[in-house]
């Protein structure tokens, strides 16, 4: 069971409600943590990857004792304290060299994670092309069928796209795509190789041995920027040049998400009374907004009796009583000499 904080103000509440799970999620930020050893290739590759991440990006100078596989209390402090759900934590030692690890959390607990190592890379300032500006989404490409089957790259391709997605818009301008981000894989594996134990003449290959991370491909993370050349036609003609950095990462420890966690962070909150007006969420019968952002009704009623309809009560739209005999003829000359007597019986007394 998720905690539960009761606001003791109005404040506190609207801070809260700021830090709430939202039907389109704020840009997530991501920490980056230095371990108590890190060699130059991974202080590195965590600043040209914070480059890429920026404006979402908090950095920790200083080195700090975090074994995220062993005990994550450090790190739930730390997403409390800034409001971040990603984590980037690098770390060298001889039996896991220049080493990196992907945190992500949810309501301020760890959800999943995922530990790779860095075999080869090469800087962005190798590469004397322009760079992208600060702040723009980049074009995600995934060059393998393996992200879409495996489990392992299942989850790194999940923790890419929500490290490198930012801001959730509806649509994007063609100028303002400036660079890409192609993550592709080694040659694959026998054993992982779909075409190749789709046969049936071959025998099955064990789970444990396809799991394993000494059978993963190496996967290949090049950053491409975007070029956009006259083309004589209204859609120009696009050109990809290396704009680094260029790196090659394997697979080692993971750490899969708790089912029960999971359901509550896939979960979709509900939509405030506030939201439905505007017309969000599910369509309501006879409800709709119009183009000014009203919200616009019918209301259905049953056919109404005019002749029963109560009006305002006045003395001059009172009817006079008539009296009638019963030869059908008015009683009025007899109802006004009533009232005359009575008149002079009250001005007598």
């Amino acid at each position: 069971m998720l905690r539960t904080i009761k606001p003791k103000n109005a404040r506190s509440k609207r801070a809260l409600q700021a830090r709430e799970p939202k039907e389109v999620e704020d840009p997530k930020t991501a920490i980056f943590v230095k371990g108590t050893h890190t060699g130059e290739k991974v202080n590195a590759v965590m600043k040209e990857m914070m480059a890429l991440k920026q404006p979402n990006a908090i950095s920790f100078s200083k080195k700090n004792t975090v074994r995220p596989f062993e005990d994550a209390s450090s790190l739930e402090f730390w997403a409390q304290k800034n409001d971040a759900s990603l984590f980037v934590m690098g770390q060298s030692t001889k039996k896991r060299p220049d080493d990196l690890v992907f945190v992500r959390m949810y309501d301020n607990r760890v959800l999943d994670m995922c530990e790779v190592g860095i075999e080869k890379w090469v800087s962005m300032n190798e590469f004397k092309t322009p760079k992208a500006t600060p702040g723009h989404k980049p074009l995600m490409h995934f060059a393998s069928e393996l992200f879409d089957t495996h489990p392992r790259f299942i989850q790194l391709k999940s923790l890419l796209m929500d490290f490198f997605n930012g801001e959730v818009i509806d649509s994007i301008c063609l100028a303002g795509l400036e660079h890409v981000i192609s993550v592709s894989l080694g040659p694959t594996p026998v054993s992982l190789n779909t075409a190749t134990t789709s046969n049936p003449l071959q025998p099955p290959i064990s789970t444990s041995t396809a799991s394993s991370s000494t059978n993963l491909p190496t996967v290949h993370v090049r950053v491409y920027g975007v070029k956009l050349l006259a083309s004589g036609t209204r859609i120009p003609r696009v050109e990809l040049t290396s704009m680094g950095p260029s790196m090659d990462l394997v697979l080692r420890r993971h750490t899969d998400s708790d089912p029960e966690l999971l359901k509550q962070a896939l979960k979709r909150p509900k939509l405030r009374k506030h939201d439905v007006e505007k017309g969000l969420g599910k369509k309501r019968k006879n409800m709709e907004v119009d183009e000014m952002g009203d919200l616009r009704g019918k209301i259905h009623v049953a056919k109404q009796d005019l002749n029963k309809l109560q009006t305002r009560k006045m003395k001059g739209l009172k009817r006079a009583k008539e009296a009638f005999d019963e030869s059908g003829e008015s009683g009025s000359d007899d109802a006004e000499g009533e009232g005359a007597h009575s008149r002079k019986r009250r001005k007598s007394s």
